[in-house]
């Protein structure tokens, strides 16, 4: 039987969210090294830690054009620095299951499970996918069932009056 607590706290991320506080502080920290040309980061530009940390954040907000961009940065990160490739995957597949887009989320969830078949966040993801995914399922079902069930209404009634 499965049990929503079995996946916390490794799948926690999909059900908890960055105060906006504490998004602001990080979307400020990049445009301030933008603009400051902060030594930290290399020539003034936001190295890739940081534009990470960012969209680490956009993904766990609970607004989903946030998540979107979130999502798109660590796209972006995950095209650019193959090295960051497999830190990428879980925020990205996360993201994706944020915006109930199962089967990409799926898609990048399976791929870090290919590369780490014992990682504990993405197996509990998974579980968390595959549940939404057969809930939403049985919804979907629940409300052709009901259509279908409203037009032989419909067409009986219109199939009495006509006799």
């Amino acid at each position: 039987m499965y049990n929503e607590k079995d996946d916390l706290p490794y799948a926690i991320d999909a059900e908890t969210a960055l105060t906006q506080e504490e998004l602001l502080v990080s979307s400020q920290k990049l445009i301030f090294i933008q603009i400051t040309q902060d030594k930290e980061e290399k020539n003034g530009e936001v190295t890739v830690q940081t534009k990470f940390n960012y969209a680490w954040g956009l993904v766990k907000s609970n607004k989903s054009s946030e998540q979107e961009l979130g999502v798109q940065l660590l796209e972006e990160i995950f095209e650019e620095y193959p090295e960051r490739q497999r830190e990428c995957l879980y925020y990205i597949s996360l993201g994706h299951y944020k915006l109930g887009n199962y089967s990409e989320a799926n898609r990048y969830n399976d791929t870090l499970i290919n590369i780490e078949p014992e990682n504990k966040q993405a197996l509990s993801l998974k579980r968390l996918i595959e549940k939404k995914c057969t809930r939403d399922g049985a919804i979907g079902m629940a409300i052709a069932g009901g259509a279908v069930a409203a037009i032989g209404v419909i067409v009986a009634s219109l199939l009495h009056k006509r006799n």
